[in-house]
């Protein structure tokens, strides 16, 4: 591992502050890494992955010996290095063809990762579409019950969207949503294992249609990449506690008696203590006094 280096200089020191823990992390970037031996589809998916992650992605184009499941310090090493926290290495074998993984860190340490083959691959090349603007944020759509009840697609879903998510903003323009990343699953296997996972990219076109909200089309942009789940590394209990705690910094304050929907309206509750009917004064209520038209008329005075 490398040793935490000391600063010379007041650039060096920026450098390294930079690199510190914030209360707000900085936007997560990832490295795509190539294996000692790969093929042609790896190949283009670890090009199309890196175009889509730009700029907050470094490509490793020459060949590493690495290996994640059989040993981390690879990926740790790479990771501390380039202050990636993501990772995805391509490599191929007789044993495992067109190997995919993809990996997260947490201080530079391995927390998670997927092994997927691919078993088919669609570049932007091949399809020759238009594709999204640099640093461009996607909609990811996930289609399948199973991201919601099987483990390993539990996790897949979470790594994918930790992957492709890029900087976060509060508020996002109709017009700035360029592409869209669709994933859904296929009918489990005769064992119960999980079945191929279609991953397809789509350009947004808006145009119009007579009324406020456009008419949106979608478009295949590429990558579209059959995957099938093989290997897969759960995080360990206490290293996932210490990546998902949220500072306190940033923790919202609960108000009591208000709360939101789910469309985000405000509402609150008043707590009105017992009142006492009997001893409220109602003389002096001006609504409450008769009026002069109610009264019963006076009768003349007798001489």
């Amino acid at each position: 591992m490398l040793q935490k280096p000391k600063a010379k200089n007041a650039r060096s020191k920026r450098f390294l502050v930079n690199r510190e823990p914030k209360v707000v992390e900085n936007a997560k970037s990832a490295i795509i890494v190539r294996g000692s031996s790969t093929s042609q589809v790896i190949l283009d998916t670890l090009k199309d992955l890196y175009a889509l992650r730009k700029p907050n992605a470094v490509n490793f184009t020459k060949k590493n010996e690495i290996h994640p499941f059989d040993d981390e310090t690879g990926v740790e090493f790479f990771s501390r290095k380039n202050d990636c926290s993501l990772f995805a290495v391509g490599m191929h074998s007789k044993k495992r063809p067109h190997n995919l993984i993809l990996g997260r860190t947490f201080n530079y340490q391995l927390l998670d990762m997927i092994e997927m083959g691919v078993e088919k691959c669609a570049t932007m090349k091949d399809i020759g579409a238009q594709s999204c603007a640099i640093g461009a944020r996607p909609l990811m759509i996930f289609n399948g019950e199973s991201f919601a009840q099987d483990e390993k697609m539990i996790l897949l879903k979470n790594l994918l969207l930790d992957f492709f998510r890029g900087e976060e903003a509060d508020r996002l323009s109709l017009k700035g949503l360029e592409y869209v990343i669709t994933v859904t699953t296929g009918p489990p296997g005769p064992n119960g294992e999980p079945g191929l996972v279609f991953l397809r990219t789509y350009t947004v076109d808006l145009k119009k249609s007579g009324v406020r909200q456009p008419r949106v089309e979608l478009a295949l942009m590429g990558p579209s990449l059959d995957l099938r789940i093989r290997r897969i590394r759960f995080p360990a209990d206490d290293m996932w506690k210490q990546a998902i705690r949220v500072p306190k910094e940033i923790k919202e304050t609960k108000v009591k008696n208000i709360s939101r929907d789910g469309l985000g309206d405000k509402y609150g509750r008043v707590h009105m203590g017992k009142q006492d009917i009997s001893k409220l004064q109602t003389r002096k209520v001006k609504a409450l006094r008769k009026r002069l038209d109610s009264r019963p008329a006076k009768r003349p005075k007798t001489e």
